[in-house]
């Protein structure tokens, strides 16, 4: 065990390392997707440990970070809600995000799922040529999506989901840009995942090792010019592992670790080079994902997002929580730390996160979240 957590932490010193030694030869060149809020981590028991999800145990907010999971939850029935307000720090007030999800075990081993997300860019005041106001536009985008998950066997699970995305980026106007564009744009996706969970034996009791991968947002790309112009949406790999370590009957301690890189092929342009991105197709660009580029091995590693966060837990009832994400500053910058905490009764739990960033005039820093989740068979055998 001891020598599996070396590895992995061996594994974050060396990209960290090979970033600061040889940082003179990169130049800012952050990866552009397409319909980015499926990036935004929906709930706070996650984000309060630094955006980890891929191995954690399972909750009902699985369906975004590892559906596989589902497989072996142990209540039969579950739905949550999160709302997160977005870019506070910015003085902007009405651009939001709300996340539901909910998920039904048809039996021991198998269960199915589904999760809806809504994110509004607020109001936004068009205006002529001239400079006249011409009527506000309400952009919004939302991705709807379902999943199967089985278990494979007493250790093993996997998953599949099927999304529907819709951004439309014009709402509430006619206004077009030169005729070209109607602002909207969709698209379908697919994910696939694993999860891994094995006991490990210890002197206060069993703890629980964990692994977990997912390839998330498999799709076709997006275009709001009628195909003039294509983007890649933010296919995405994501690898995780947690170990959970009791002290003694009523408290216990997990450790959790994500690793995520972008499945989308990076624009080396910034370097000189004119390979045009566009007539590479969706899974084609899966692949051209990991093609080195004028910089070499280390700018694929500088594209490896890694956080890391710890989840302390009393009774099974309340929790505290910290983490900490990290993006290369030349990949976007953002690096922050985050803290929550949570509450759980026998049919609902409340959490709630706060980020911290630690970068100057993050646009992410103070970001807030809460999260309300209700076990549906709890509530039903209160009703009986």
């Amino acid at each position: 065990m001891m020598k599996n957590v070396f590895l992995i932490l061996l594994f974050f010193v060396a990209i960290v390392f090979v970033e600061n030694v040889q940082a003179v030869e990169i130049q800012s060149n952050s990866i552009n997707t397409g319909v980015p809020e499926l990036s935004i981590a929906p709930d706070a028991r996650a984000t309060g440990m630094g955006d980890v999800g891929a191995a954690t145990s399972p909750d009902v907010f699985s369906q975004y970070w590892n559906p596989s999971k589902y497989a072996f939850m142990e209540s039969p029935m579950g739905v949550a809600f999160t709302y997160t307000p977005w870019l506070r720090k910015l003085g902007i007030n009405d651009m939001y995000m709300a996340y539901i999800c909910a998920y039904n075990k048809l039996d021991d081993r198998q269960a199915i799922s589904t999760s809806l997300r809504y994110f509004s860019l607020g109001k936004i005041q068009s205006t002529t040529q001239s400079g006249f106001e011409s009527g506000s536009m309400y952009p919004n985008e939302f991705a709807f999506d379902v999943a199967y998950s089985m278990q494979l066997s007493s250790k093993l699970s996997a998953a599949v989901s099927l999304r529907y995305i819709n951004s439309d980026l014009l709402n509430g106007t006619n206004q077009t840009a030169g005729g070209s564009s109607n602002g909207r744009a969709i698209t379908g996706a697919a994910d696939v995942s694993l999860f891994y969970r094995t006991p490990v034996a210890m002197e206060t009791g069993d703890g629980k090792l964990a692994l977990g991968f997912c390839i998330s947002n498999i799709g076709g790309k997006v275009s709001y010019d009628k195909g003039q112009t294509t983007n890649f949406i933010p296919t995405n790999l994501k690898i995780g592992g947690s170990y959970e370590i009791p002290i003694d009957t009523y408290n216990k301690i997990s450790l959790n670790a994500d690793v995520n890189k972008l499945l989308v092929p990076t624009d080396y342009s910034v370097y000189g080079d004119t390979t045009k991105l566009s007539n590479v197709s969706s899974i084609q660009g899966i692949f051209k994902s990991f093609e080195l580029g004028p910089v070499g091995m280390q700018e694929k590693l500088s594209e490896i997002q890694w956080c890391g966060g710890a989840e302390y837990a009393y009774n099974n009832q309340f929790f505290v929580r910290a983490g900490y994400h990290h993006e290369s500053q030349y990949k976007g910058n953002r690096k922050y730390m985050t803290f929550g905490a949570g509450f759980k009764l026998n049919i609902f739990q409340v959490d709630v996160s706060y980020v911290y960033a630690n970068m100057p005039n993050s646009a992410l820093d103070q970001t807030l979240r809460i999260s309300l989740a209700f076990d549906l068979n709890g509530i039903k055998n209160l009703a009986d």
